[in-house]
């Protein structure tokens, strides 16, 4: 992929200009320990519907023991993951869905270039393609370690219906 095709050129950003830390990630999404695959938004373009944020990934992610032994690759669906909480938290911000939650709803066009390990900071961007408010959004994303494209694709995310999953939660 050309950098002409590219949503963003990141190698333009100043990653040390934090506009949201963890804390205020939580505000909008309510993944929290192990399953928080963000570690701060640090652009946003309300315009052009576009969001770039960083995960630092670290030797004690819970998933680095296992995937694999010796040589510890960060699982394409964690990757995935990330870019579905980046498009979640810029769609709840920006109230582009109308819904409290949005959860996974489909991926599509997913395709992994090199692979991501601790020490490295995965940084993704994630543009909205097009909504039908109350029911989906589809974003394109691309991750990125060290300026080069590591992950890219389309991602799908709909409402989740948090006041019944709440009330099951508690029976």
């Amino acid at each position: 992929m050309n950098g002409k095709d590219l949503l963003f050129d990141i190698s333009t950003l100043d990653l040390s200009h934090v506009i949201a830390d963890l804390d205020e990630i939580r505000r909008y999404n309510p993944q929290r320990y192990e399953v928080e695959q963000l570690t701060a938004i640090v652009y946003e373009d309300k315009e052009r519907l576009l969001c770039i944020g960083y995960k630092d990934v670290s030797d004690s992610e819970f998933w680095v023991r296992g995937h694999m032994p010796g040589m510890p690759l960060m699982p394409g669906v964690i990757i995935c993951e990330a870019a579905a909480q980046m498009c979640s938290y810029f769609a709840l911000k920006y109230d582009l869905l109308g819904t409290k939650l949005v959860g996974l709803g489909g991926l599509e066009e997913v395709r992994f270039r090199d692979p991501v390990q601790p020490g490295d900071r995965l940084v993704v961007v994630c543009q909205q393609l097009r909504v039908r408010r109350g029911a989906m959004i589809v974003c394109r994303f691309e991750g990125f370690v060290n300026n080069n494209l590591v992950a890219e694709g389309k991602i799908k995310g709909v409402p989740l219906p948090v006041d019944f999953l709440t009330r099951s939660a508690s029976s």
